[in-house]
């Protein structure tokens, strides 16, 4: 396949886990994180630490990187000590953060000027899903390229997809981000009133999450808030952003979500709680307090 060296930024809550993948796989991987011992369980599996990105970039065949904004994207793929001035031509370079795409077409386009291949792929499933190699995969970029990376997405994810061309893949995650936000509210909405009813939430969970009502969000995250477990599989400050990215290219499209712009409201109150740092599923949370039952 030609890509035998890998390099990856950004070892969070998702990164960590996909990154462990690729080395259990036997590929040898440079890693950097801005935060140092966050890398560390992967340094222990045998990945090779870097002081920073363009230190990985030197050092790779494909650089992936899952960082948090877009801001951050675009420091790491295009400021001076980025990857884009510093790998070699040929290197190809995936970045599976949720992020713009009108930034992940740039990117394609600086990396192709330089001679080097780019591939949005952001992912869906959360923290389970990395921990699983469960994730789906979603693909933007040339599809020689897709197919040469291929093997590894299939390492990380179940179901991985070209959708299109650069671009595509973030597009696509706004279509998952529009969908989940609307089931989160659901979600939230529908235990709560379990819960002022009297009911039990386990219980409620095991009948209407096995009818119409099914979703990801009432079986996986329905049962964290049952347990009163809100540890992040996705921050909520992060889900704001893919909310206000969705929103964006929607204005750009001349196209109306206010169903979208409801719920990013409702998290950003939850912000304001200082709930940011808490998973998606910490909305419910936000929404004890306005009902006055914590």
């Amino acid at each position: 396949m030609g890509l035998k060296k890998i390099g990856w930024i950004g070892t969070g809550v998702m990164g960590k886990s996909m990154c462990g993948h690729l080395i259990t796989a036997g590929y040898p991987t440079a890693v950097y994180n801005r935060t140092p011992e966050r890398a560390k369980p992967l340094v222990d599996m045998g990945a090779t630490y870097c002081a920073s990105p363009a230190e990985v970039a030197a050092a790779s065949d494909i650089v992936f990187t899952i960082v948090g904004f877009p801001a951050d994207v675009e420091e790491v793929y295009l400021g001076e000590n980025g990857i884009i001035r510093n790998a070699r031509p040929g290197t190809v370079l995936v970045d599976m953060t949720t992020s713009s795409p009108s930034l992940a077409s740039t990117i394609a386009a600086q990396a192709a000027a330089a001679g080097m291949h780019a591939l949005d792929a952001p992912v869906s499933g959360g923290d389970l899903g990395a921990r699983n190699a469960t994730l789906a995969i979603m693909v933007g970029g040339e599809k020689d390229v897709f197919d040469r990376v291929l093997p590894l997405f299939n390492i990380m994810g179940k179901t991985v997809q070209r959708m299109g061309p650069a671009g595509a893949g973030q597009h696509t995650k706004m279509c998952n981000q529009i969908l989940i936000a609307g089931t989160m509210v659901g979600t939230v909405e529908s235990l709560l009133y379990a819960v002022r009813a009297g009911m039990d939430m386990d219980a409620v969970i095991d009948v209407i999450g096995s009818g119409a009502a099914s979703s990801w969000s009432i079986n996986n995250l329905g049962r964290r808030i049952a347990k009163g477990d809100y540890d992040p599989g996705f921050y909520i400050k992060h889900f704001i952003k893919d909310m206000g990215i969705a929103l964006q290219e929607a204005r750009a499209m001349n196209l109306s979500l206010p169903g979208l712009a409801l719920v990013q409201q409702l998290y950003i109150a939850a912000q304001a709680q200082g709930l940011e740092n808490m998973g998606t599923q910490g909305l419910y949370r936000a929404c004890l307090t306005v009902n006055g039952m914590e």
